[in-house]
């Protein structure tokens, strides 16, 4: 294929203020540059549509699209004769009914679709209805990106199975969500008002998602209630003309209530689900299937009666099998009451214990839905074996689009990178070539199925995800679920130029702070394969890495005093990497071979190990806490280097949330370092863990009407104690004299910012009041830190070109509200240039 001749306009500067709402679908207008144009057809024939079908969708997105981005006035009709100058599109069938034969047509396959382009003349055809959207969808990006191309494009998906899994719940919230509430449920029931569903359905399918499961795996059986199946059939009818196919997520125990039982083999229990099942097929008759988490995490399941997880998945199967539904049946299974002290439990073994030695035993429309990682979606986790282990059993790749573990879109990080790692690693299986990617497409083992299950978290905030950079990850998981061969920056740099323009200085600035961006969060957070180090018994935001030992959940760093890191060797650890490939297991069980950056997942080790960077695990510890939060204090100047690129509200927006990242990013670093300095004693070379000489500790100021608090984890405060006023009604100061030469100063403070309480600050210097502000994170964050003075509150302001004289006098008041009591930790006085 070649470029079209014709040069495309450039788009518009600065576009009018926008809330996200559109994604990457904004049709932003355009202008010409010189007397260079696009000659698109004004004529669409959209072939054989009616309004439910995704023929019809494409010809009206292509009409809105061109318009909107053209400025062109564009007609759809139902037909047209082979010489007219039209943009065509329809299924293969239906353009040979009209036109004759299309030789390149031969090579699509399920949802495909092949774009013919000429100067006057544009072909967009799909092997079915829904192809021919997708490609619709794809021309109008080539124009929007200013990418159109000439020739024949033909694409297939690498996969039948492409659905996200939205864990909404039926009261309206959504588990692990931080895009605001429910798109499709309310109070117990399925919304009336579908429009935000069929949005939704629109954005996905612009990407090739072509199922939503609509509620949260830890399912309510009320969802089966007559009136919710009629609203599922609402919520179908919304999307279907986009081609995205309804599924839902049951819980396992749902016939209990009138049988008495829930067992797979009772007779009576499958009549029941076979019952439900049809009720739901006539209300959503192309219903994708279901999903099913059983017997995980207090869930219920078949081995409640010591049934095996494939007589629960079957009993599935055989309900949807006449309808030709799926049935996705997740390996997130383990017990979370193992024992600590027993060296050899270790819960990345749970899948392979659990799931092994049952392949071959799944009906033929069962996948096995598998987590990217062994243990929940950790910055950095060895890939499961599990994938390697499925050789008569199709599988899918479970991939979490909402960052749970990741900063919660409170912190900036772009998976798509994360993803391709466990993508294009070849697990090596039978000594042949055995891509994961090319595992869960049913190609390396010749299964019928299989594909990817991504979890967005979408809700009603106007951004989706609750910020506008994360919703990079929903666009690249579509892309990668499609073909996994795409390169993480190419699919950046395509949605940014939707997003956001043409703007060279936006498309470097942003791809570089996206790229860097898995890189610093693993730096600030956890890194040598120690998972991620927050508050597993909590929010999963802030850090503890307390929480993650002496536990039942078995996210153990297993951390003492001189070694750290789980033995997850064959010979005197859990055995866990010999549950790989022989040739991957040699690597994983040799401490010398093991890569770094997985080494403390794979083994036990004294913190003066030294790596192949020849620093000690404990130096490197610090280092790149160091560095990871140096990163995230960087992307904050990069962003503020846009100002006047973007427009203003998404600007302001996305702006707050790189300030508060860096400094979140530096409570990650001072507690995650203290903590481990606590543990081993071991100084850091540089001098700088625990070394604060720009700080003044609230607890060592003059109070009046405030009060010592001891934080824990002691860690998440410096010096690990904080102030708090001693009335929840009546406001306190801390004062004391500023022992900085004079100058200009930033001013920092660090508070916490609880959840149910908005207190109210004052900063004074000298003789005047410096800032004002509220501890309101709560309506700004998009979810529920904590409610407590911890990693997860512990949030910074900073106050820039501050004129300061030594021996000013430095007060903050603070005006309890709610259950919060102003707490404060310290003020920095940061001269120009310097980093706290």
């Amino acid at each position: 294929m070649r470029l079209l001749t014709t040069i495309l306009p450039v788009w518009i500067g600065l576009a009018l203020a926008e809330d996200g709402s559109r994604g990457w679908l904004r049709y932003a207008p355009v202008r010409p540059t010189g007397h260079n144009t696009l000659d698109v057809p004004s004529t669409i024939v959209a072939l054989n549509s009616t309004k439910i079908s995704p023929v019809f969708t494409a010809g009206q997105e292509l009409r809105n699209g061109i318009s909107s981005i053209l400025a062109k006035n564009v007609q759809v009709r139902a037909d047209g004769c082979s010489n007219s100058s039209a943009v065509i599109v329809g299924t293969v069938d239906a353009y040979r009914a009209a036109y004759g034969d299309v030789k390149e047509a031969e090579a699509l396959e399920d949802d495909g679709y092949l774009i013919h382009s000429t100067p006057d003349k544009v072909i967009i055809l799909g092997c079915n209805e829904r192809g021919a959207l997708y490609g619709a969808f794809e021309y109008l990006s080539q124009i929007a990106r200013n990418n159109v191309t000439s020739g024949v494009h033909v694409s297939n998906p690498q996969a039948p199975i492409r659905w996200t899994n939205e864990w909404d719940n039926m009261d309206g919230t959504i588990e692990r969500g931080y895009g605001g509430a429910s798109n499709f449920f309310r109070d117990g029931y399925v919304v009336d008002n579908v429009t935000r569903a069929a949005e939704y359905a629109r954005l996905l399918a612009s990407v090739g998602i072509n199922g939503v499961v609509v509620n949260n795996v830890n399912a309510n059986a009320t969802l089966l209630s007559d009136r919710n199946v009629e609203g599922l059939g609402r919520l179908a009818d919304a999307m279907r003309p986009y081609g995205v196919q309804l599924g839902v997520s049951l819980n396992f125990a749902s016939p209990n209530a009138t049988l008495g039982t829930f067992d797979p083999l009772d007779p009576k229990v499958d009549a029941w689900w076979a019952n439900i099942t049809n009720q739901i097929y006539k209300k959503v008759p192309d219903m994708a299937g279901f999903l099913v988490k059983a017997n995980s995490e207090g869930q219920p399941g078949p081995l409640t009666y010591n049934r095996t997880l494939a007589d629960g998945a079957n009993m599935f199967a055989r309900a949807v099998a006449p309808h030709g539904g799926v049935v996705m049946f997740r390996a997130f299974v383990y017990d979370n009451h193992i024992t600590y002290a027993n060296w050899t439990s270790d819960r990345a073994n749970a899948q392979l214990e659990f799931f092994q030695h049952l392949d071959g035993k799944f009906d033929e429309n069962v996948v096995v839905q598998i987590k990217y990682g062994p243990i929940d979606f950790q910055v950095r986790e060895a890939p499961s074996p599990l994938f390697a282990a499925l050789h008569n059993t199709s599988t899918a790749i479970e991939l979490q689009v909402t960052p749970e573990y990741l900063g919660q879109n409170c912190h900036f990080v772009y998976l798509a990178p994360l993803w391709k790692e466990i993508l294009d690693f070849d697990l090596r299986a039978e000594s042949r070539p055995s891509k994961i990617k090319d595992i869960i497409t049913g190609e390396r083992f010749k299964r019928p199925l299989g594909g990817y299950a991504g979890v967005p978290g979408a809700g009603t905030n106007t951004t989706w995800l609750g910020s506008h950079m994360a919703m990079s990850n929903l666009y690249a998981y579509g892309k990668l679920a499609w073909d996994a061969s795409l390169g993480s920056e190419d699919i950046l740099q395509d949605w940014i130029r939707l997003t956001f323009g043409f703007d060279q200085k936006v498309l470097d600035t942003i791809t570089d702070i996206s790229m860097r961006s898995w890189p610093a969060y693993e730096g600030y957070s956890g890194n040598l394969g120690v998972q991620t180090l927050t508050d597993i018994l909590y929010t999963h935001f802030g850090p503890n890495p307390a929480s993650q030992d002496n536990n039942g959940w078995g996210q153990w760093l297993r951390a003492g005093n001189v070694t750290i890191g789980m033995d997850r060797t064959i010979e005197n650890g859990t055995g866990n990497a010999g549950n790989y490939p022989p040739e991957i297991a040699e690597i994983f069980n040799d401490v010398d071979k093991t890569p770094d950056n997985l080494l403390l997942w794979f083994h036990h080790v004294p913190y003066t190990r030294r790596l192949k960077s020849n620093k000690t695990v404990i130096q490197h510890f610090y280092d790149a806490h160091y560095e990871g939060a140096a990163s995230a204090q960087s992307f904050v100047k990069q962003w503020e280097s846009l100002e006047g690129k973007i427009d203003k509200e998404r600007y302001e927006h996305q702006l707050f949330r790189q300030t508060y990242q860096a400094g979140h990013s530096l409570v990650w670093r001072d507690s995650i370092n203290e903590y481990f300095y606590n543990l081993s004693r071991i100084e850091d070379e540089s001098n700088r863990v625990g070394n604060h000489p720009y700080r003044i500790e609230a607890e060592s100021m003059d109070l009046d009407g405030y009060k010592s608090y001891v934080v824990n984890p002691f860690e998440t405060a410096s010096g690990f104690t904080a102030i708090v006023t001693t009335s929840n009604t009546t406001a306190g100061t801390a004062t004391s004299k500023v022992p900085f030469e004079s100058g200009t100063y930033d001013v920092a403070v660090n508070y916490y910012d609880l959840f149910n309480g908005t207190s109210t600050y004052t900063l004074d210097i000298g003789n005047r009041t410096v800032a004002t502000w509220k501890g309101d994170n709560e309506k700004k964050l998009g979810h529920e830190p904590s409610r407590y003075l911890d990693g997860h509150t512990a949030t910074r302001i900073t106050f820039k070109g501050i004129k300061v004289s030594k021996g000013d006098t430095v007060r903050i008041t603070g005006q309890p509200n709610g259950i919060e009591p102003a707490p404060i930790d310290y003020l920095s006085f940061l001269p120009p240039g310097i980093v706290d």
